[in-house]
C-alpha cells in the first residue's frame, strides 16, 4: 500500500510541474528543472522562510483556483 501511495505522490508533483509549465519552458530539460527546485529550497533554508512560503502558498492557490498554468498568475 505505502508504495501505491509514493507513486501517486510522485505523479502528483510531477502534474504541478506541468501546470507551472515547466516542462515546456525549460525545453523539458530535467536539470534546470532540478535546478528551480534546488534553489527553491535553499531559498526555504534561508532567513526570508516563512516570507517567501507565504508568497508561493498564495499564488498557487491562484493557479489552482484559476484552473490556469503560471503564466497567467506571473507578474511583469
Amino acid at each position: 500500500m505505502k508504495r501505491r501511495e509514493r507513486t501517486r505522490q510522485l505523479i502528483e508533483l510531477g502534474g504541478l510541474i506541468a501546470k507551472a509549465d515547466l516542462i515546456e519552458l525549460t525545453g523539458d530539460d530535467r536539470a534546470v528543472i532540478l535546478g528551480l527546485l534546488v534553489e527553491a529550497a535553499a531559498t526555504l533554508r534561508g532567513k526570508a522562510r516563512e516570507r517567501q512560503l507565504l508568497l508561493w502558498r498564495r499564488r498557487g492557490k491562484r493557479a489552482f483556483a484559476d484552473g490556469v498554468s503560471a503564466d497567467a498568475t506571473s507578474r511583469p
